[in-house]
């Protein structure tokens, strides 16, 4: 085919769909560049998963406005972990760049792509080089370059992915975890594909085809939970009120079919009201946010309801309430002791998307809401929240489940959320924090080499040490993070940790550590064998 030269809907529709297409097929590639051999968000999987959302956004027959707006909409709601939350920055700030366009040339692409790494870059508090953000950069720059000195549209998108290949091989070089890995940034090769994309979709030709890797360890998808059942066992019911075009609810219903049942979808005029009975909450929301604007959020678990048909009070509302993130029944009863009102299921491997999140501040009872992510890759999509509603929201932006919990000590629900953000700040950041897990694949640490199957400590986001037995990595992380000056080592014991393994390590503490007090939990998290947080 001849090069086009100009951009208009129809190929921006087709651009996210390859892109999406080309994000699935190298979605385990992109997996298995995660830095360290932890059972982590995925980045393939995640990038994959939030383009799979753009594209089921994606309207048919329109114009370019329409469809720059559709992409502008459902993207930030559709990120998921902090890469797909950086693409879909990337993806909001170039379709809003191509909103008031007629058609795309050589010039607006390359304008979109300097927005679009500008707004990248905003979107995190901490820019780190060596990653997406920075091959997003110099794939601006060299478009930019070449548009102005009169390029076309295909020797710009060439020289962007010459330059965007360069810089991602550089990614080592400026990134001292990646050069001891022996890897490049995941995210930024996923970035890569689109411009794979673009080039297919200007000048034809075909689409990147992934390079074979081992199948992940952890199956085909870490966010699939097994044992679903049939429809008649679906858990939760989701109701919403829906402001939304009445041409938009046949798909909104269409998508509601393929993920539920027992659906009531009523009203017209802009205004629906919805019912839905699921196992994918966030589904339900998503499906929601890309037909309309959600509100009145409720969520109801129908089993625990089944198992306690007593008569429960409504929830009390408050002026703040806290929307956490966790796994295991045993973190989230602790959780929810300390007045959590909303536990998100989630963590290492489970990246809820901002639309899960958004359902869980939405049903908060308070008009202010503080968000624990307890993990580094969900703290962006934390950071989205307060774009898509009309409570404050404030995140405190913990790493770890013990920072979380720490912070919950001193939350006051009579309190404003800002006043309660900056007290339990303070505390999370006063926490050292510890995790024990397996290695899911042979790697170079800071520690030293790692194989598959080894245990690994980790604190301060760098694995500490290494080695075969569970009770001795576990004490010699303790040894390396438990100080004269502290007072208080809480261990939280996951599903996979045993009584006598829980034994070894508090014996080790009391012999070596006599000053401090211990205190254990049953946590029943999956893959990290311990927790602790040290004060």
């Amino acid at each position: 085919m001849a090069p086009l030269h100009q951009l208009t809907a129809d190929h921006v529709d087709l651009l996210m769909r390859r892109y999406s297409e080309a994000l699935a097929s190298h979605r385990t590639v992109i997996d298995s560049l995660n830095v360290y051999p932890v059972p982590d968000g995925d980045t393939g999987t995640n990038m994959s998963l939030t383009l799979r959302a753009v594209v089921d956004a994606l309207p048919a027959d329109c114009d370019l406005a329409s469809v720059c707006q559709a992409i502008y909409d459902s993207a930030l709601a559709a990120g998921r972990g902090n890469s797909g939350i950086i693409v879909s920055q990337f993806l909001r700030a170039m379709a809003g760049a191509w909103r008031e366009a007629v058609t795309i040339d050589a010039a607006g692409l390359a304008g979109s792509l300097e927005a679009a790494s500008v707004a990248a870059y905003g979107a995190v508090a901490r820019p780190v080089e060596g990653t997406i953000l920075t091959v997003g950069r110099d794939v601006a720059s060299a478009a930019v370059a070449a548009a102005r000195r009169g390029a076309a549209l295909g020797e710009v998108i060439e020289e962007a992915i010459e330059a965007g290949r360069e810089s991602l091989e550089r990614t080592p070089e400026l990134l001292e975890v990646l050069r001891t890995a022996g890897v490049v940034d995941a995210g930024g090769k996923g970035l890569l594909l689109l411009l794979d994309a673009l080039a297919h979709v200007v000048d034809g030709r075909p689409l990147p085809e992934p390079p074979e890797v081992a199948a992940p360890l952890l199956g085909d998808d870490p966010h699939h939970i097994g044992g679903a059942g049939d429809v008649a066992d679906l858990r939760y019911e989701v109701m919403f009120l829906l402001e939304g075009a009445d041409d938009r609810i046949a798909a909104f219903r269409d998508r509601w079919s393929e993920i539920g049942d027992s659906i009531v979808v009523v009203g017209g005029d802009g205004l629906w009201n919805c019912h839905i009975h699921t196992d994918d909450i966030g589904g339900s929301i998503e499906a929601g946010i890309e037909a309309g604007r959600p509100y009145r959020i409720e969520v109801t678990d129908l089993h625990e309801q089944a198992a306690h048909t007593e008569h429960v009070a409504a929830p009390v509302r408050t002026t703040t309430a806290v929307v956490t993130v966790a796994t295991g029944d045993g973190v989230r009863r602790i959780f929810e002791s300390l007045g959590a009102t909303e536990v998100v299921t989630g963590g290492q491997t489970m990246n809820p998307s901002v639309a899960t999140l958004l359902a869980a501040v939405e049903r908060a009872p308070a008009e202010g809401v503080v968000v624990l992510p307890n993990n580094k890759n969900i703290v962006l999509a934390a950071q989205q929240l307060h774009e898509l509603t009309d409570k404050a929201v404030v995140v405190v932006p913990t790493v770890s489940i013990p920072a979380g919990l720490s912070a919950m000590v001193e939350f006051d629900p009579e309190a404003e959320a800002a006043r309660n953000g900056e007290v339990m700040a303070a505390l999370a950041g006063e926490v050292a924090a510890g995790e024990v897990t397996r290695a899911v694949r042979d790697a170079a640490t800071p520690a030293g080499p790692v194989a598959e199957g080894d245990f690994m400590g980790l604190s301060a986001g760098d694995v500490q040490c290494v080695g075969g037995a569970l009770t001795t990595v576990t004490c010699d992380l303790l040894e390396r993070i438990v100080t004269d000056d502290h007072e208080i080592v809480t261990l939280i014991c996951g599903a996979e940790a045993t009584e006598a393994d829980t034994e070894v390590v508090a014996d080790w503490l009391a012999e070596h550590r006599p000053h401090v007090d211990l205190e254990v939990h049953a946590g029943g998290q999956p893959l990290y064998h311990y927790y602790f947080g040290v004060e």
